[in-house]
């Protein structure tokens, strides 16, 4: 009996060693999870941060950063080329991790903001300096108008003249045409219009304001 007994109370359940087990068991299974979860999210195929960043990049070219943000641009497309293939490179191993590659995506969808504000800046600028530059175009045509008047009309001054003449009205054209551009939002297009015709406007207006300079000195 008395052996009896001294067996039933070492049989007796330790409370003490279950409830240690129970949190040893509970916390494994937990870290377990962690890091199944982690281990989940970093070999899935980032193909939301890939759609963002090549949605923040349309955005931008639809802006005109290939043409006022072009060098910046083509850096935005290098850097989303590059970390396709590491993606890519990523996918062929046993054990994937884009972790990296979610940061590099993550900031090319940034540096696309960037990119595509950069070119709204620089195609206000053009517009301004288009604006500006048709305005001066006219005033040069005004000008070599007037100055077409007091040329000298001798046999040889009348045909340049009417030459002139058929120039300005060319120029004329020209500025209109870029007008429309501008209208339009050809922004650069139409500052290199109007450029080219006030390098044209510029140089008749030298020309004529040396001929009339000349023939009043002659006449002097």
């Amino acid at each position: 009996m008395i052996i009896f007994c001294y067996l039933l109370h070492n049989c007796r359940p330790n409370t003490k060693k279950i409830e240690e087990m129970k949190r040893s068991f509970f916390a494994a299974f937990t870290v377990l999870g962690l890091t199944a979860m982690f281990f989940t999210g970093c070999t899935k195929l980032p193909q939301a941060e890939i759609d963002a960043a090549n949605a923040a990049i349309a955005e931008a070219e639809a802006a005109g950063a290939d043409v006022y943000a072009a060098e910046n641009f083509v850096t935005l497309q290098d850097s989303m080329k590059v970390v396709m293939l590491n993606i890519e490179a990523v996918g062929s191993k046993f054990i994937k991790n884009y972790s990296k590659e979610v940061d590099q995506l993550e900031g090319i969808a940034l540096f696309a903001q960037d990119v595509k504000q950069e070119a709204e800046i620089r195609k206000e600028e053009i517009k301004m300096e288009a604006q500006q530059a048709i305005g001066d175009v006219k005033d040069l045509i005004d000008t070599n108008r007037q100055l077409i008047l007091e040329a000298p009309k001798g046999k040889e001054g009348t045909s340049a003249l009417a030459a002139i003449k058929g120039e300005l009205d060319a120029l004329e054209t020209a500025i209109g045409e870029a007008g429309t551009m501008l209208d339009s939002g050809e922004y650069q297009p139409a500052l290199d219009k109007a450029k080219a015709a006030k390098e044209k406007a510029g140089a008749i207006n030298q020309e004529l304001t040396e001929v009339i300079a000349k023939y009043k000195k002659s006449k002097n």
